[in-house]
């Protein structure tokens, strides 16, 4: 649990009579400290001093990665429509051997500007969330959405072409919802309850509804983001729990004793 105190004008951390000596260099400011917490004291009193500066960090660099990937499935888009390539030939054709290329192109493809608008912000929104909260998981997951929602597509869909990234949004989806279930730290159950208030209604996708939309792409990326989840729940560590000092402070005992005049 965090320990929470003082920088002192010397740079000193100070907390329920401990001491600790922080080293500051000069790209820091004042202002800084007072977003530093000593997570852990041993008995060398030894501290680890955490900046929030790297979760601002953390979050634009997520959000820039998500922003590339949904700027690449513009371009496609209108590389497409500028020079009419009829790249919809190169999607996921169910149990044809041609159709396999549609694997790794497919989810790149999209047939028009509503389609590939509808995809694109999921991909801002939770790639960022993604990236963001599971730096580790994220390696492995999303690979495993990308390619798995493909590859059931190819053994188990109707024999069409099957193109876009909505497999790949559903998978990121139920990703962060279940994720948050299983480990309910304050972070993972924001995120999850954030998710499910945006993106709750996607659950409907994954049933049979338009004859032109896939939602063959749409199961399978959520089966494979939930099973991700389910095995990967332990793979990021936690991120450590700020606390503030109000929730340190004594009670008021007389707000909890009532006495007559």
């Amino acid at each position: 649990m965090p320990i929470l105190g003082n920088f002192d004008a010397n740079g000193v951390y100070r907390a329920a009579g401990v001491c600790i000596s922080v080293r500051v260099t000069s790209t820091l400011r004042r202002d800084d400290l007072e977003s530093f917490s000593v997570l852990s004291v041993g008995p060398a009193l030894t501290g680890i001093v955490v900046n929030t500066r790297n979760d601002t960090r953390r979050l634009r660099h997520a959000a820039i990665i998500a922003a590339c990937c949904a700027g690449l499935i513009w371009l496609i888009w209108l590389i497409d429509l500028a020079f009419d390539l009829q790249l919809q030939q190169f999607g996921v054709f169910p149990r044809e051997p041609d159709g396999l290329v549609g694997i790794v192109v497919g989810p790149l493809i999209h047939s028009s500007f509503e389609h590939v608008f509808s995809n694109t912000l999921p991909i801002l929104i939770l790639g960022s969330a993604f990236l963001y909260a599971y730096p580790k998981s994220v390696r492995i997951a999303i690979p495993a959405i990308y390619v798995g929602s493909g590859v059931g597509v190819w053994l188990f869909a109707r024999s069409s072409y099957h193109i876009g990234a909505s497999g790949l949004s559903y998978g990121m989806m139920f990703f962060l919802f279940m994720i948050g279930i299983l480990r309910r730290d304050r972070l993972s159950i924001a995120i999850s309850l954030t998710v499910f208030f945006l993106y709750g209604s996607m659950i409907w996708g994954i049933f049979p509804t338009k004859a032109s939309v896939s939602f063959e792409s749409h199961f399978f990326g959520a089966v494979i983001g939930a099973g991700c989840a389910i095995l990967l729940r332990r793979h990021d560590p936690a991120l450590p729990e700020k606390r503030y000092d109000w929730e340190d402070e004594p009670k008021d005992s007389e707000d909890s004793v009532i006495e007559d005049p």
